[in-house]
């Protein structure tokens, strides 16, 4: 028989001093594609759980201004990627918009990275494909199940008309159709 395993003792985490904060958040920088916004977020909080509570703590704000001028860190390529990557999964444009703000991304670079209407309707036809709505489900759906992929399409960030056009949509080629008019008026 095995004797009781003792208490732990909590561990002492030592403060973070300004060398270990610039290696804490170079690790990050290397693992994460991040925004400004998003890694002084995660600094902060790593010196509030290292004791940092007082205010003459190291220098975020400086320490974010080097890795932005030395390029480890890029809202504008950062604002590009996450939105191009939301849209192929599906999501709309009002999702993609908090997503954006989440991370601290400035609003005209958010407004600079929306897709046009044609990319609005092909990631909601994405999303209609995948989820398997409208045409694109075995058989009609009836009325409660309706009411779920519309309000599945709004969570996803889609207007109520799209979402209402393709769940309503009378075949595959009907909706391919409606995706494929935004891209001829996006054209011309």
């Amino acid at each position: 028989m095995r004797p009781p395993r003792q208490p732990r003792t909590p561990r002492v985490t030592k403060p973070l001093d300004p060398p270990g904060l610039e290696e804490l958040a170079l690790a990050y920088v290397a693992r994460f594609a991040t925004s400004a916004g998003k890694l002084a977020q995660y600094l902060r909080r790593k010196l509030c759980e290292r004791g940092w509570n007082a205010v003459p703590g190291p220098d975020v704000a400086a320490l974010i201004e080097r890795f932005v001028a030395a390029g480890y860190v890029d809202d504008a390529g950062f604002a590009r990627g996450r939105a191009s990557s939301l849209h192929r999964r599906g999501y709309g444009d009002r999702r993609i918009e908090q997503a954006l703000r989440g991370a601290g991304i400035a609003e005209e670079l958010r407004a600079s990275v929306q897709g046009d209407e044609a990319a609005s309707r092909r990631a909601a036809l994405v999303l209609a494909r995948k989820r398997r709505f409208g045409p694109f489900g075995k058989a009609r759906p009836d009325p409660a199940q309706r009411q779920k992929q519309f309000a599945a399409m709004l969570r996803a960030g889609h207007p109520l008309d799209s979402a209402r056009i393709l769940v309503d949509a009378a075949s595959e080629a009907e909706a391919l159709e409606w995706v494929d008019e935004a891209a001829g008026e996006s054209e011309t």
